[in-house]
């Protein structure tokens, strides 16, 4: 971790005092009849504000189709999912589109940056979308915090992809979101700059209490979380504390059995 660092913002408070995110009974059917695949099996679990939460399990046990339901990127076959305390299960498209746009961040391993934009331009895009103008003193704060001063004209095309995924987390904490989804956020990257993005995601719920959830299948970028739920076959199976990398790998080695 970082011995010096700029305090990050105030964080902007949820809807719900206490949860930034939960899942209800929740159930993703993929498919009809023999080819049906339960993605997700009754999954009840609470999200709360202010902490980093990792998501674990081996392929195929539903993390991800966890993280895209409760984010509305996909559908519940039934249950509910909330964001703070608004139901989303029974919003149209359009309602989840700006819920998305006004609430929540994202983080993915792909970065998804338009080309033709400059590393700049791509982290305002959510507020450009949104009819909003930035704080130029907290985009200053996040550009300098992620170290892409200097670089921020640059296209896409002209950053490695460190830098490029440090554009994908400026993005994602430029407009105060409630809540952060990441995928897989490290997946493509060094070690090195895997730990940098790590460390500054670990400091935006320690410093400015921002709340993350992130599916991951590294025990060391799990290590940074406060606590660690591990799924398999669509269920809920285990919780970890204070996680360590050691203890992580240890539990993930019991899917291999």
């Amino acid at each position: 971790m970082p011995t010096q660092s700029a305090q990050l913002d105030s964080p902007r408070p949820t809807t719900d005092a206490q949860l930034a995110a939960r899942a209800v009974s929740a159930a993703k059917v993929y498919g009809e009849g023999d080819a049906a695949v339960h993605a997700l099996r009754g999954v009840t679990v609470d999200f709360p504000t202010s902490r980093f939460t990792a998501i674990m399990g081996p392929s195929g046990s539903g993390k991800s189709t966890l993280m895209q339901c409760i984010a509305g990127l996909d559908r519940l076959t039934s249950g509910q999912a909330y964001i703070g305390d608004t139901d989303i299960s029974g919003l149209s498209k359009q309602e989840l589109t700006l819920l998305r746009r006004d609430r929540l961040g994202f983080i993915f391993q792909q970065y998804n940056l338009l080309p033709s934009l400059t590393a700049k331009e791509n982290i305002l895009l959510p507020l450009t979308l949104a009819g909003k103008h930035p704080d130029e003193a907290w985009l200053h704060e996040v550009v300098k915090t992620v170290g892409l001063t200097g670089r921020i004209d640059n296209l896409p095309s002209q950053l490695s992809g460190g830098q490029q995924q440090r554009v994908a987390v400026a993005r994602a904490l430029l407009p105060r979101p409630e809540l952060i989804f990441a995928d897989e956020p490290t997946g493509a990257l060094d070690t090195s700059t895997g730990q940098e993005i790590l460390s500054f995601m670990r400091r935006a719920v320690d410093e400015r209490g921002q709340t993350i959830v992130m599916v991951t299948h590294d025990p060391h970028a799990a290590s940074y979380a406060d606590e660690v739920l591990f799924l398999e076959d669509g269920q809920i199976v285990d919780r970890m504390d204070s996680p360590t990398a050691e203890r992580v790998l240890d539990r993930m080695k019991r899917f291999e059995g």
